[in-house]
């Protein structure tokens, strides 16, 4: 099950709307690989059961070092987005 804890901790600015990152909860991994993302933040996120959710990693030095979550609608948009114009200028 996920570890929940009141963590108030941001990353590339002060808290709040200005805020870059922000550590929101803490999460554990079961034996089996699996993780439990807390009910308020699926709720923030608007993620419901059944959401497909895409894993991007950066690596530093060989490591990963940071994950991410995006719902694979946010990034269908945004690669829609970026290409979109590139792709009406070839065709």
């Amino acid at each position: 099950m996920a570890a929940k804890a009141k963590v108030n901790s941001s990353i590339g600015g002060e808290s709040g709307a200005g805020a870059c990152c922000k550590v929101e909860s803490l999460v554990s991994i079961d034996e089996r690989g699996q993780m439990v993302l807390p009910k308020d933040i699926r709720e923030k996120a608007g993620i419901q059961a059944g959401d497909k959710l895409a894993l991007i990693s950066w690596q530093k030095d060989g490591e990963v070092c940071c994950i991410s979550l995006i719902k694979v609608e946010g990034l269908t948009e945004m690669v829609r987005d970026r290409l979109g114009p590139v792709a009406k200028e070839i065709f």
